[in-house]
Formats: structure tokens, sequence, C-alpha cells
């Protein structure tokens, strides 16, 4: 994991999106939600570009990308409004969860792998259940690990760009969505056992 312990270096670049939404009246709450708005329009032109047109890949990835960057403006904005609270963290952590479901699903219906969707959705979910379980049992909440949230969203934004020039290659009997696929779903995995040992390590 890399990308989310550069969270508190990228604060000036955030202040111009913080500063725009709370002058429009916009609160955290209202940013989370059009952040999984823009969820599930990826998830939604990733189908189409495996079943209509590859160039949905490139609008996919620009999605995903502004996804990623709307998480991190609802917690910034939060802060700056002086109104964060465990309420809207729990909507927050609720709609990253839809959000990685149903990007995933697009991924994988999109080029019909389901069994693919599935062991990469148990994993990034599992992932993410392993982290907020450790505070359920009196640790911090662990973000550490293989892959977090931030490097995922990169990743998947990146071969989402790439996919539409590799349209129609082949490795192996899959595209660069099905590799996709099937590296979420092995350091989805990974990343949840990794996470598991610690907090188990850390409660003996």
């Amino acid at each position: 994991m890399t990308l989310d312990k550069l969270r508190p270096y990228v604060s000036r670049f955030l202040d111009p999106f913080v500063h725009g939404f709370d002058r429009i009246g916009m609160g955290p709450d209202g940013v989370s939600v059009i952040a999984g708005v823009m969820a599930v329009a990826a998830a939604l032109a990733f189908y189409l570009g495996g079943v209509a047109a590859p160039v949905w890949y490139a609008v996919a990835a620009g999605l995903v990308f502004l996804n990623g960057w709307l998480d991190v403006v609802d917690g910034a904005l939060a802060r700056e409004q002086g109104v964060a609270s465990p309420a809207g963290d729990l909507l927050d952590h609720v709609l990253d969860r839809y959000a990685d479901i149903v990007i995933i699903g697009g991924l994988a219906a999109g080029i019909g792998e389901y069994w693919l969707g599935f062991l990469a959705v148990t994993g990034v979910v599992m992932t993410s259940y392993l982290g907020t379980q450790a505070q359920a049992v009196g640790l911090d909440r662990v973000y550490g690990g293989l892959v977090g949230r931030a490097d995922r969203l990169a990743i998947i934004g990146v071969v989402g760009f790439l996919a539409y020039p590799l349209a129609g290659a082949d490795a192996g009997g899959f595209d660069a969505i099905g590799w996709l696929l099937i590296f979420l779903a092995v350091v989805g995995h990974l990343t949840a056992l990794q996470r598991f040992v610690y907090a188990w390590n850390a409660l003996e």
C-alpha cells in the first residue's frame, strides 16, 4: 500500500475543490454521494467497453479517477467545515464498498467473466472488512497490506485507459480487463490475509 500514505501531502491540491464545494453549500455527505454516482457511471462505462465500443474503457477510467479524488475531497471538506462525524464516516465507507462492488461488477459483466468478478469482489470486500474489524476488537483501523483502496483505484484507472488501445489483444486467454480482475482477486485476498495476520498477532 503506497498511495494512501500520500494523502497528507495532497492537501494543497484539494483546497480549490474544498473551497469550491464549500462556497456552493455542498457538504461532505453530498460529495460522497456524487462520488458514488461516479462509481456507478464507471461500472456502466466498463460494461459498455466490453460489449459495445472499447473507447468506453477510457471514459470509465476517467470516472474511476474522479471517484477516487472525490473520496479524498469529502474528508477534507468535513474537516474544513468542522462537521466530521461517525455518521459521515459510516456513509463514506458504505458508499466506498458499493463503489468497489459495482466497478468490479461492471468490469466482469463487460467481458462475461463472472467467476473472476466474484473472486475479485470478495477479495476487495474482505480487505476492507479486515481493516475495520480490527477496530471492533479494540485495535486501530488497519490500512496495511499490499494494496489499499487508493492503489486499487489507480490501478483500475490506468488499466482502463490501456484497455482502449489494447482492445482485442489477448495473452494467456485473457485481455487486459481479465488480467486486471485476476490481479484484483489475488492481491485482494493476500491483503486481507496480511491484515488478518497483523490483527491476530496484535491481539495475542
